[in-house]
């Protein structure tokens, strides 16, 4: 032990093997001390024990040519984390907003970072001078950012726009905006870079279509046109990833697969939702197949992040609501593809020990990829965003604040964990925010309650039979924004508030029993959900023409105001609204809804039968039941629309 006495009272002198520990203590403490400052030093101010530190929320990765950087945005600390090849924390560059996706330019030079807002911002960062050094302006809720090969022009998902940004790098000024489908979050460049897959998070179509799917728009580069649009598989949906093969021959492109046309009887063998990539062919433009992600008996819910290895072999693809990654071989995937009629031939009996006997088997094949496919189980929480750099896998953690390097060439190829930042306690909105992705608590892990809000806990387009109201009555999935401020909840006012709501959607869609902090997390998310801006207004002001409608919604004569007063603009009632359907039972009456963020929670009406907010407006309303407007004009329709979508 130690002699801490000095020389004055009796302590003898050091020997060698007193100096050798000395020394050993002093380099252990000196590296503890540099860890600490490190640490401190990525957190920024007030990153302290108790100083009220913030998450990380990792949304974005991407990897250097060489494999020896690493860059990572953080989005809920505005910063750009900067690492080595392994990993280790090099610098933070902070961002003006919160990123939401990151590229890399050919060159290698510039990070090109979205920070999204109503009035985004892409900032582009000198990497070796480790700062930005140009913002450009974007649309609302910007994401994706894509280098064209030159690295001259930039495309942006603008979200809430419905549109491509095409910025010209060398001016750094707009040069264009493509019109796509529904809610555009992630793009991919075909290999020569004259075609953009962009990948459409939500379908477009009225949910009571034949057919309601995600669309993929491709865009000619040198036209700057829509040449074609991909439907993907009926109930197709949440479209999150899309990566082409380095071959440039396919895309891959990750989303939801629901099964809302069967009452939600049970959530087994993927009953209600499962998880899936389909696979394009991208010189004809076609969609090759859709390949489920899940097993027979354990679901691999919301499938996010996907990326080819540099040689093609594998296809890896992240599940964000089970924490795992997938490591497909895609050679033999396509092989088994091809391989498939389109109908067995004449007189010819079925496999019956194969689920798939021709090409229209395949999205409903559970073991499907068996053999195939390594699904390897991650640390980290929310597995959200992927990058390669040579044979070395990296994933980060949404809600863990993680990252994972997964050796691709190991045969167990099992997880090397990090933090990306201290520990920090989780805050109740965040653990419930957390819960509301994970479908580790659903029975099998099928599926979690972002499979039919998405994981910003608004819409996916459907019409759900949940039973609530007995089968064959289904109703179309509900922003869950005010749900707690608004009761009652659903949408003819079933259950009484949102509390009850969120406590039988664990017991009859999760088929789960989860303790009582689960729901109270989940409670206290909800209650956090703040509408965003529309992205009809101008400068975060009403139009000309949206006031004009103002003045509509707020006539008597009309008489929209009088259901639906500001500031909830819902009065809690429910009514008998002219709107019932060859499904609903005689007497139903439905809830008024909030019209607040209506703008982004199309289709309209409890069967989503109302593609868009005019033909709400103009519709077969013509008892005047639903608000006096059978004697608007064509353009004062349009202008009470134009109001209703600003709020």
């Amino acid at each position: 032990m130690p002699n801490f006495l000095s020389a004055a009272h009796g302590r003898r002198q050091p020997d060698r093997r007193d100096t050798m520990a000395d020394s050993k203590c002093c380099r252990i403490v000196r590296r503890i001390f540099e860890l600490i400052l490190t640490v401190v030093a990525l957190s920024g101010p007030g990153s302290l024990p108790g100083a009220g530190i913030a998450p990380l929320s990792p949304t974005a990765i991407v990897a250097a040519a060489d494999g020896k950087q690493l860059y990572v945005a953080l989005a809920t600390a505005n910063a750009i984390a900067v690492l080595d090849g392994q990993g280790a924390p090099l610098r933070r560059i902070a961002l003006p907003g919160p990123p939401s996706g990151l590229a890399l330019s050919p060159d290698g030079l510039q990070l090109a970072v979205t920070c999204a807002a109503p009035q985004s911002a892409v900032c582009l960062v000198d990497i070796a001078r480790a700062r930005v050094v140009a913002r450009l302006a974007a649309g609302h809720t910007a994401l994706a950012p894509v280098f064209s090969p030159d690295g001259a022009t930039l495309y942006v998902c603008n979200r809430y726009n419905n549109e491509i940004a095409v910025l010209n790098l060398k001016t750094q000024r707009p040069a264009g905006r493509i019109g796509v489908e529904r809610e555009p979050v992630a793009a991919a460049l075909s290999r020569d870079g004259s075609l953009l897959l962009v990948a459409n998070h939500l379908p477009a179509m009225a949910a009571d279509a034949p057919r309601v799917s995600a669309l993929i728009s491709v865009i000619d580069t040198a036209t700057r046109r829509v040449v074609k649009t991909l439907a993907l598989p009926t109930g197709g949906n949440l479209v999150l990833g899309i990566a082409v093969s380095p071959d440039g021959r396919h895309a891959a492109v990750t989303h939801n697969l629901a099964r809302f046309y069967v009452p939600t009887t049970q959530v087994e063998r993927g009953w209600m939702n499962t998880s899936a990539v389909s696979l394009i062919d991208v010189a004809q433009l076609r969609v090759i197949n859709t390949v489920l992600l899940d097993n027979v008996e354990l679901g691999a819910a919301n499938p996010w992040a996907v990326a080819w290895t540099a040689d093609g072999r594998r296809l890896l693809v992240t599940h964000a609501g089970t924490h795992e990654l997938s490591v497909i071989e895609a050679p033999a995937v396509l092989t088994k593809l091809e391989r498939l009629p389109v109908a067995l031939a004449p007189g010819q009996a079925p496999n019956f020990t194969s689920a798939s006997n021709v090409k229209t088997d395949v999205p409903t094949d559970l073991a499907f990829l068996v053999g195939l496919r390594q699904r390897i189980k991650l640390r980290g929480n929310g597995p959200r965003a992927l990058a390669l750099a040579g044979n070395t896998a990296w994933v980060t953690g949404y809600f863990s604040d993680t990252l994972e390097a997964v050796d691709l060439t190991a045969k167990e190829m099992a997880p090397v964990t990090s933090a990306l930042g201290p520990a920090i306690a989780m805050t109740a909105v965040r653990r419930g925010e957390m819960l509301f992705n994970d479908a580790t608590m659903c029975f099998q892990h099928w599926q979690s309650c972002a499979s039919c809000h998405s994981y910003d806990a608004r819409v996916d387009g459907l019409n759900w039979d949940l039973l609530n109201d007995g089968i064959g009555s289904p109703k179309n999935a509900k922003s869950l924004v005010w749900s707690h401020r608004t009761p009652p909840a659903m949408s003819t006012g079933v259950r009484a508030n949102a509390e009850v709501a969120v406590r039988a959607g664990i017991r009859h869609s999760m088929f789960a029993v989860l303790p009582a902090d689960v729901p109270a997390a989940l409670d206290e998310y909800l209650k956090s959900l703040a509408p965003q801006p529309s992205p009809y207004l101008e400068n975060g002001r009403l139009s000309r023409i949206a006031k004009r409608g103002q003045k509509l919604f707020e006539d008597p004569r009309v008489g929209c105001a009088a259901c639906h007063p500001s500031p909830l603009f819902t009065d809690l009632k429910s009514y008998d609204v002219g709107t019932r359907g060859p499904l609903d039972g005689m007497g139903t009456r439905f809830d008024t809804p909030t019209l607040v963020e209506m703008w982004r929670t199309a289709p309209y009406f409890h069967d989503g039968s109302a593609r868009t907010m005019r033909e709400v407006l103009s519709g077969p309303d013509r008892w005047d039941l639903h608000g006096k407007t059978s004697h608007l004009t064509e353009q004062q329709i349009d202008e009470l629309a134009a109001y209703v979508l600003s709020l």
